[in-house]
């Protein structure tokens, strides 16, 4: 039956078969090729730069930490720049001074713990009298000094194998702390040329952009190096203020090496995140243990008081001009670096909340909070907790 005139396609010519129009009809249209090619080379670019992401996982990670170290001493650096330094003397005066104050700190843990070590090995056959005559007392047994001590090498025999394969990897060690070393070098280059370069390095990113753009990130690159310096120095002001504490109470205690102890209490509680505060704390404990129980119980209830005093009262007051990060943030902040980049992941976390955190408040929008039930603020503390507050 003959097709009638109006069911026709307007764009089909006359004389055109019914065969030749269903064969038309189902040929690939003339894109879809282009398509297919343009959908597999994005998705091999795509791969391609996994591939080379993975690749420069390392070096980006350098760089990112470089960045962070050059934001934290940038202030300083201005500050010694405006006073008619060159920006080159000025950073290396920075890292001579914080090369200085980490090898002491370095230098006076590791005397720490070589007299423990030697004490230790020095008492060890009292400790030995002492546990087996407790153990002798409390159970009812009947052992016997010399008896353990003759067992010793036995019990440590794996401990010695141990030690024994490690001494026989010492390629594998040298090569391990060549790394370390040739990571840790290439961080403080490129610290020292993005510190001492900044403004020729912010030059060359700006030139690529529209002036509206350029101001953009100029208030962005102003507002990281102020707030992770600012969070750099809040933290180094607490750790001074809790060294000063740690040291006078310890002092009083007559808790040997104050001094470096109060130093490790100052520096691991503020700049380690999450678990500082109680790696901070055990080990002034621990060594107070040595000198009495009573001691190291007075020790311990400083430590609580002095945590609480800080929280509630300095930190509020030194925080109040920089960035303050919520310690449940702090904690999430520091299980995602963790997951991230490892132990220089813990390091950063914090600091780079910070950052956020400032372009958040900046950059975001806020509206006021509607009355509610689920929104009202506690209620303000009594009398004493709003003199010590103001005061």
């Amino acid at each position: 039956m003959a097709q009638p005139p109006g069911d026709t396609p307007a764009d089909v010519p006359p004389g055109v078969s019914a065969a030749q129009r269903h064969a038309d009809a189902h040929r690939m249209p003339p894109w879809l090729p282009k398509a297919f090619a343009l959908a597999g080379a994005v998705v091999l670019g795509f791969m391609a730069l996994l591939w080379l992401l993975q690749r420069l996982r390392e070096l980006l990670l350098l760089l990112l930490v470089s960045l962070f170290l050059s934001f934290a001493i940038e202030p300083a650096v201005n500050w010694l720049a405006r006073h008619r330094w060159r920006r080159g003397p000025a950073t290396a005066v920075m890292f001579l001074v914080i090369g200085v104050l980490g090898a002491g700190f370095l230098g006076g843990i590791g005397s720490l713990l070589a007299s423990q070590a030697a004490n230790l090995v020095d008492g060890f056959p009292g400790y030995v009298r002492q546990v087996t005559g407790w153990v002798n007392a409390t159970f009812g047994t009947d052992l016997r000094q010399d008896n353990l001590l003759q067992r010793l090498p036995t019990a440590t025999g794996g401990l010695s194998r141990y030690l024994s394969s490690l001494a026989t990897n010492v390629w594998g060690i040298g090569t391990t702390a060549f790394g370390v070393v040739f990571k840790a070098l290439g961080v403080l280059l490129f610290t020292f040329y993005l510190s001492a370069e900044g403004p020729r390095f912010r030059r060359t990113v700006c030139s690529v952009l529209p002036p509206r753009q350029q101001l953009e990130v100029l208030r962005a690159w102003e507002i990281a190096v102020d707030k992770t310096g600012g969070y750099i120095y809040s933290r180094g002001l607490l750790a001074l203020v809790s060294g000063l504490a740690h040291f006078a109470i310890m002092a009083a205690l007559g808790v040997p090496y104050a001094a470096v102890l109060a130093v490790w209490a100052g520096v691991v509680s503020q700049f380690i995140p999450a678990i500082g505060t109680y790696l901070a704390g055990a080990v002034p404990v621990l060594i107070a243990l040595t000198v009495g129980a009573s001691t190291a119980l007075w020790m311990l209830l400083f430590i609580l008081g002095y945590q609480q005093l800080e929280n509630y009262l300095l930190q509020p007051r030194i925080t109040a001009r920089t960035v303050d990060v919520h310690p449940a943030v702090a904690f999430g902040l520091v299980l995602a670096g963790a997951a991230v980049a490892g132990p220089i992941g813990v390091l950063l976390a914090v600091p780079f909340g910070a950052t956020v955190q400032a372009f958040g408040s900046v950059f975001v929008r806020r509206y006021g909070i509607e009355a509610h039930p689920l929104t009202e603020p506690d209620p303000p503390g009594g009398h004493w907790w709003r003199w010590l507050r103001r005061h």
